[in-house]
């Protein structure tokens, strides 16, 4: 399926995104990542669902997501630690809009950035998730070691923030299927059907590749579907994550939430109506995972651990020896 114009979640018209990065070089990767629907300004809610593979995780506001059937709210994704600190804030940030409100469910997700970064320093504060929510923008969405994704890991490999988007064809009407993921999870790095073990492409002396646990799936698309729907269609995100290569481990919690901003009512659909919404989900949300991987960059964290980034040629040169890509493609 082809791609938006700038292959992003940002390509659903009114999604914006905001990143606030935290990075001393040393001790601190770790930050903030804001998904903003704007029609949240006009209509109050929108049509949404959570779907969880593993639920080893935190996911601030999702059952009320669940039992409703409607988002409210910007979605946050940051470390761990900083889970409770990020909903305080994004609280602050929701009161200040409606001053006579009594009942908000502010939605925020984690990952945990704890191999490389101090995480018990908790160091998000208000300030750093509000600059996230009032920088979000459309347009091109910064990937890798970003906002929430400065610290995380995938796949033995430094990881951050992807993003991509489908256009898709359902029932003779256009829509888009935007995606964008904060990847940190276990398992053996997989292209295009091809393992890409860190021991192989990096080499034998490379350390015993470093835990990583979760991942935070926001899938964002125009067609008119209703929540049930939208589950259905946060189930295959997180189906997606095996294409990759994810172990799907007991300590990674795995969640994917889903939402549209369609003006109109949601339709009825027969059959395999739907299943043009399900292939570009799982098509957009496995091109973020990797877009997480190659955007990113080798990282020193805490306690001097080193984190490589995917070797983009030796990617290149494994997939073309296995007839998956021309030899003559080239990393530009």
């Amino acid at each position: 399926m082809p791609t938006g114009r700038h292959n992003a979640i940002t390509d659903v018209d009114g999604v914006l995104v905001g990143h606030t990065t935290i990075d001393d070089g040393a001790d601190l990767h770790t930050g903030v990542t804001a998904v903003v629907p704007s029609q949240l300004a006009t209509r109050g809610s929108l049509p949404a669902a959570v779907d969880i593979g593993n639920g080893y995780g935190k996911l601030v506001g999702s059952t009320q997501v669940a039992e409703l059937g409607v988002l409210e709210t910007p979605i946050v994704l940051t470390g761990t630690l900083s889970v409770f600190r990020a909903a305080d804030a994004v609280l602050t940030h929701l009161m200040a809009g409606q001053p006579e409100g009594l009942s908000f469910n502010p939605v925020v997700g984690e990952t945990n950035d704890g191999y490389l970064s101090d995480i018990r320093r908790r160091p998000v504060t208000e300030r750093h998730v509000l600059a996230a929510l009032t920088g979000a923008a459309d347009g091109p969405v910064a990937q890798g070691c970003v906002g929430a994704g400065a610290g995380t890991i995938a796949l033995g490999y430094k990881a951050g923030i992807g993003t991509s988007s489908r256009l898709a064809d359902l029932g003779g009407v256009p829509v888009t299927v935007g995606v964008l993921v904060q990847a940190n999870f276990g398992g053996v790095l997989t292209v295009l059907g091809v393992q890409m073990p860190v021991t192989e492409l990096i080499g034998p002396a490379q350390p015993v590749e470093p835990p990583g646990n979760s991942c935070m799936i926001v899938v964002a698309t125009d067609a008119p579907l209703d929540s049930r729907q939208l589950g259905r269609v946060a189930r295959r995100a997180i189906f997606a994550m095996a294409r990759v290569g994810a172990s799907y481990s007991n300590g990674s919690g795995d969640y994917a939430i889903a939402f549209s901003t369609a003006a109109s009512a949601p339709v009825s659909l027969p059959g395999k109506g739907i299943d043009p919404v399900f292939g570009a989900v799982q098509d957009a949300t496995e091109e973020a995972l990797l877009n997480s991987l190659v955007a990113a960059g080798t990282t020193t964290g805490i306690h001097g651990r080193v984190v490589p980034a995917v070797p983009h040629d030796a990617l290149v040169r494994r997939l073309a020896e296995r007839g998956r890509i021309s030899a003559r493609t080239e990393i530009v």
